[in-house]
């Protein structure tokens, strides 16, 4: 068979399920052979960019490989969002682009870009395949890297003549990855010391992050957390790993977390970091994060320990495997001491009065507009916590991860570490083709919209009937927040018309692009338009919401200052220690 027709029996025999991409001139040898296939669904995407954000969302859906292909120079290089927003999410995407022939590389060709040059420090690893005979290991390698260990994306980039070459097949292929030995199982003293520290301590907090979603151990958290009645935060990558309803959790830490989820971090004498890596929307200044906590700290890369917090205790392993063996630990560790487990009753205090003072809420616009968090906040209690709810990424993203209740895992979707603008609906439309059982709704602002919503011409031709919320509020929302606050009210290009001018009108271009358009403009509104598009089934919907421009997001920890300086409200600082009260 030739290089394209292996390169497409290696997906089928990883049972690739959907890939996202659109052809062009080298790349074309692997499309012939995929209209033949009858176990891969391919999906003509409208921009590269939209092929690499559905192979996210497909991916963080279902947990599997999300697969997305591209033609070379352009068309590669419209992947390089995506593969770095993959990376920086741990998300496991597999992209195949095509390159120039193996002899014009390296002369300015046309088409020709050094796509493994420009995406090396963005992502896991890469390859350049020079030879057929190699496609279908390098294709297992890449699927076996972007899952195993900390997963990430892996690009596979194929010259066109290697892809027309004759080859032969076979499967399953040898893997050739000296070296790469991902440490999965905890060293057994270090989780002894972790969980000693855990009974003894006075104010801990267990610090949860996505790698606790990825390693599906959200069923052993809940179990350790019950056992040792410890508080838990969850970040924005891991909203959905502890219910929101239960007890014991505080709450998302961080630039716009709760008031007790940053207080039980800044007070904790012992914080245990569960796949999270203390990045800056987290600690704020990291000089003055959690001063008196003792850090146990475990995930499965071992750069994080220690990169930005040193690690008292440093545990490499899988989330799963930690969990579990802390969880035999403590047990033994309570039955050693008489039964008795952690003393946390005055911390427990503490934390329920800040809990029940500083509650997540909103206030109503002045002017008498829709209040955003009132609009998230319904679309949450009526479509449910079993759909999944994909965001964008600023104000309405936060406001997201806020009002809405996370209840079960792989209900959140969001740009986590990357930011990026135009992430939600294409990852949307990838998280429904892998749950065509679910209802998803992407959550996404007029600007975001704005840069990818192309893709809902995808949704509506391919059957893929995705549900999306705009909330506009006619501004690039977040900048302007920070305009008003640090800007002296100096709005300099951030109005987007589409207000004022109404341009682009979001219930006709949703019309244009094959969808079914709403629009409510007052709180009478909401709920009707709610319930309207949740009984359109057949074809995407997209649900403006006219809200008001100045709504703000909070609680807030300004930028360039520690979290003991967080607000609750504009001008509002939360009495945190008897001294303040």
């Amino acid at each position: 068979m030739t290089g394209a027709q292996a390169l497409i029996a290696a997906l089928e025999a990883l049972d690739t399920e959907v890939v996202f991409g659109i052809p062009g001139g080298t790349i074309l040898p692997a499309y012939d052979p995929l209209f033949d296939s009858t176990k891969i669904r391919h999906v003509l995407v409208r921009h590269e960019q939209g092929a690499g954000h559905a192979a996210e969302g497909y991916a963080q859906a279902t947990g599997k490989v999300g697969v997305c292909m591209a033609t070379s120079g352009p068309g590669a290089t419209n992947l390089v969002t995506p593969l770095a927003d993959a990376y920086m999410d741990s998300v496991p995407v597999v992209a195949i682009t095509g390159q120039q022939s193996t002899a014009l590389i390296g002369t300015d060709a046309f088409q020709e870009a050094d796509i493994c040059g420009i995406t090396l420090p963005i992502i896991k690893h890469n390859y350049l395949v020079k030879d057929p005979a190699e496609i279908a290991r390098v294709v297992a390698e890449a699927f076996h890297l972007a899952l195993s260990g900390r997963p990430g994306p892996v690009l596979v980039d194929i010259p066109k003549d290697v892809l027309q070459a004759q080859t032969t097949f076979s499967w399953p292929p040898a893997l050739d990855l000296p070296g790469y030995h991902p440490t999965t199982h905890p060293h057994g003293k270090q989780i002894g010391q972790a969980a000693r520290l855990m009974r003894t301590a006075q104010r801990p907090v267990f610090y949860v992050g996505g790698g606790v979603l990825k390693a599906h151990a959200t069923d052993e958290l809940r179990a350790l957390a019950e056992l040792t009645g410890i508080p838990v935060v969850t970040t924005l990558m891991a909203r959905g790993a502890f219910p929101d309803s239960h007890p014991q959790h505080l709450g998302m830490p961080g630039m716009h977390g709760s008031v007790s989820a940053v207080y039980g971090l800044q007070r904790s004498d012992l914080i245990v970091a569960l796949g999270a890596r203390f990045d800056d929307r987290v600690t704020g200044q990291l000089d003055s994060f959690a001063p008196d906590a003792t850090v146990v700290h475990a995930d499965i890369d071992p750069a994080e320990i220690g990169k930005n917090r040193h690690a008292d205790v440093p545990i490499v392993g899988d989330a799963k495997w930690v969990l579990t063996e802390l969880l035999t630990a403590m047990r033994a560790e309570i039955a050693e001491n008489g039964g008795e487990g952690p003393e946390l009753s005055a911390w427990w205090t503490q934390l329920r009065d800040l809990r029940e003072r500083y509650p997540l809420g909103y206030e109503e616009p002045s002017d008498g507009t829709l209040a955003p968090q009132y609009v998230i906040k319904r679309l949450g209690e009526l479509v449910g916590p079993d759909a999944i709810y994909v965001a964008g990424v600023g104000q309405h993203q936060m406001w997201a991860s806020q009002f809405i209740s996370y209840e079960k895992p792989g209900t959140w979707i969001n740009s986590g570490g990357a930011g990026t603008m135009g992430f939600a609906v294409p990852a949307a439309m990838g998280a429904k083709a892998g749950r065509p059982d679910r209802t998803v709704w992407a959550i996404d602002g007029d600007g975001c919209f704005q840069m990818t919503n192309q893709e809902l011409a995808t949704c509506a031709l391919e059957g893929i009937p995705i549900k999306v919320a705009v909330i506009n509020n006619g501004n690039l929302g977040m900048v302007r927040q920070w305009q008003t606050l640090f800007y002296d009210g100096r709005y300099s290009h951030t109005d987007l018309g589409t207000h004022k001018h109404r341009v682009p009108d979001f219930v006709k271009l949703a019309d244009a692009l094959g969808c079914v358009g709403l629009r409510a403009e007052s709180a009478d509104d909401v709920d009707a338009t709610i319930k309207q598009a949740m009984d359109i089934d057949d074809r995407p919907v997209v649900a403006e919401f006219v809200v008001g421009k100045d709504a703000m997001v909070w609680p807030m920890v300004p930028p360039g200052v520690g979290n003991d300086d967080i607000l609750f409200a504009r001008g509002v600082r939360p009495a945190f220690d008897e001294d303040d009260l």
